[in-house]
């Protein structure tokens, strides 16, 4: 099935994405700060934080972690229009669909992911900020978190087989 994602829409994300590059490793851990912040317990689903009630800001895992959301939600939106699907570079969507199973996902918790994007994008770009990048910035994440949510269906059901 091929993804409808406009030009302007594929414009607008990938003018911000080149705005926000260089400050990548600090929106990171602002992105990764708040899915916490919406929901603390997600802590829990990574050891680096498991035994803090912090949120370390310098944890070198937290913000190589974090880095890798980020920057995959990213470049995948910008890959959208390209290919008129959900490419992931650097690794696969059923390695995804297969860690996030593993790590106990559910579909709300991809809510809490888009909301801390939405939100990290805001803070950044400012009075850049507007209604039609938020909805191009929600419709490219939620091609991703799909195509995820797929592999993840996949993944369920070699496991129950």
């Amino acid at each position: 099935m091929a993804v409808t994602f406009t030009e302007k829409q594929e414009a607008l994300v990938k003018e911000s994405w080149e705005l926000m590059k260089p400050k990548i490793p600090e929106l990171s851990v602002l992105f990764f700060t708040t899915i916490l912040e919406i929901a603390p317990q997600a802590k829990l689903m990574f050891s680096f934080l498991k035994d803090t009630d912090e949120v370390p800001h310098n944890n070198p895992q937290l913000k190589v972690h974090a880095m890798k959301i980020f920057k995959m939600t990213c470049e995948s939106a910008v890959q959208l229009r390209e290919k008129g699907e959900v490419v992931v570079a650097g690794s696969t969507l059923s390695y995804l669909g297969a860690f996030h199973v593993k790590k106990g996902v559910i579909d709300p918790q991809f809510e809490v992911v888009k909301e801390a994007l939405l939100r990290t994008l805001e803070t950044e770009l400012g009075d850049k900020w507007n209604e039609e990048m938020k909805c191009a910035w929600s419709e490219a994440y939620d091609h991703l978190a799909t195509a995820i949510k797929a592999e993840m269906k996949e993944v369920r059901a070699k496991t129950d087989a």
